[in-house]
């Protein structure tokens, strides 16, 4: 019995055992592998240089990219920003004579008008039909037909008197008749120099396409060229870009331009103007005004107003007319319209060296009763010249 019982103790323990056996290696199967050691962690590569291997940055000086070598091709030049210089400022050439020294262009314009009259006169007998040619000649370069009646009366009476003509005695005898009508006695001087203050105040006025601020610029150049100081007034304020002309002109020749905002108010340009000329205290101010069709009544009455703001700082020393020689009796038409808004002292005829119709310069002085003093005879900066009735004639029945 004991042995029995000592057999069943024995195998009881060994499956004990046995079973702790499996159990245990159950649980080793299940259990997680155990916790790594710490990586050593390894620093990504640096980025390569250019032209360098890749490798862990170095403590050393960077280059910019003007010292690094590109392959194929030039180093890059960094441009430096252009520097705008201020324009060069022109030295026009003196007034003095420069009407005799354009007599050349103006006479192979003119010369139609001259050495027609001097044609018919040589004839060698004057009838009736001649002398209606002569008045024909003289109408059609727009004398105008009271100053043509004048001339063609004083000629036939001195050719009556005068008997046998040399053409010198011709010459000389035209010569003195068209003086007569295109005037000796006027005062063409440009009033710029008011003996009581300072600036002189010259307003420039006159139809769009006449050649108005050009001129304006160009009566700068005169003035500088006497050696005035200026300042310009851009009162155009209807014309797109006509400030940037006459800014352009000053430019030239260091003339300060006072302008406004596009389609602003003119008489205040014109005013500002003034008053910046009395500040700097500059010798002239010339006042380009707004010039479209002269049979625009609003125009009309907007230069009134010019002309009264600007006199709230001094009387206007001159009013300029620009009237272009080509347009014949239309520009007289302008200028009876311009008269009666302002009191026009002066004319400026541009485009001269373009037409055979000279005898405008008569017209329109016996028109307003107020002289030519300004010609404009060409496109250059310096083709605009004083008025002299000898060189004028001249010119028209030449050598």
């Amino acid at each position: 019995m004991e042995t029995v019982i000592l057999a069943v103790v024995i195998a009881v323990v060994v499956l004990g055992a046995l079973g702790g056996l499996i159990v245990g290696s159950r649980r080793r199967k299940s259990l997680p592998p155990p916790p790594p050691k710490t990586p050593d962690i390894t620093a990504p590569p640096a980025e390569p240089h250019v032209g360098d291997e890749a490798e862990t940055p170095r403590d050393e000086p960077r280059r910019t990219i003007e010292e690094v070598d590109l392959p194929g091709g030039p180093a890059v030049v960094v441009e430096e920003p252009p520097v705008v210089e201020a324009p060069e400022i022109e030295i026009p050439e003196p007034t003095a004579g420069r009407l005799v020294r354009l007599r050349t262009r103006l006479s192979r314009s003119q010369n139609a008008l001259g050495k027609g009259l001097l044609t018919l006169l040589s004839r060698e007998h004057l009838d009736d039909e001649t002398w209606e040619e002569i008045e024909d000649t003289l109408l059609t370069a727009d004398v105008g037909v009271q100053p043509t009646q004048e001339l063609v009366e004083s000629l036939r009476e001195r050719v009556k008197v005068l008997g046998t003509r040399t053409p010198e005695e011709l010459r000389g005898l035209l010569r003195e008749e068209l003086l007569k009508v295109v005037g000796t006695d006027f005062d063409r001087t440009v009033k710029t120099e008011p003996a009581d203050r300072k600036p002189g105040i010259v307003m420039v006025v006159g139809v769009n396409g006449t050649g108005k601020t050009t001129t304006t610029g160009k009566l700068a150049r005169v003035l500088v060229a006497d050696g005035r100081t200026v300042v310009l007034g851009a009162a155009d304020t209807f014309r797109a870009a006509a400030a940037d002309q006459l800014q352009t002109w000053g430019e030239r020749v260091g003339a300060y331009t006072v302008r406004g905002p596009e389609a602003g108010d003119p008489a205040s340009v014109a005013f500002d103007a003034v008053k910046e000329g009395k500040e700097m205290g500059v010798d002239v101010v010339l006042i380009d005004t707004a010039g479209r069709l002269h049979t625009k009544t609003g125009l009309m009455d907007e230069l009134g107003k010019v002309k009264r703001v600007v006199e709230k700082h001094a009387p206007l020393d001159e009013v300029l007319l620009v009237l272009d020689a080509t347009t014949g009796q239309n520009g007289l038409v302008q200028a009876r319209v311009f008269a009666e808004v302002v009191d026009i002292t002066g004319i400026v005829l541009t485009k001269l060296d373009g037409t055979a119709k000279g005898g405008i310069v008569v017209a329109v002085q016996r028109e307003l009763g107020v002289p030519v003093k300004l010609v404009g005879l060409g496109e250059g900066a310096d083709d605009l010249a004083p008025f002299e009735p000898e060189a004028f004639v001249d010119a028209l029945i030449g050598d």
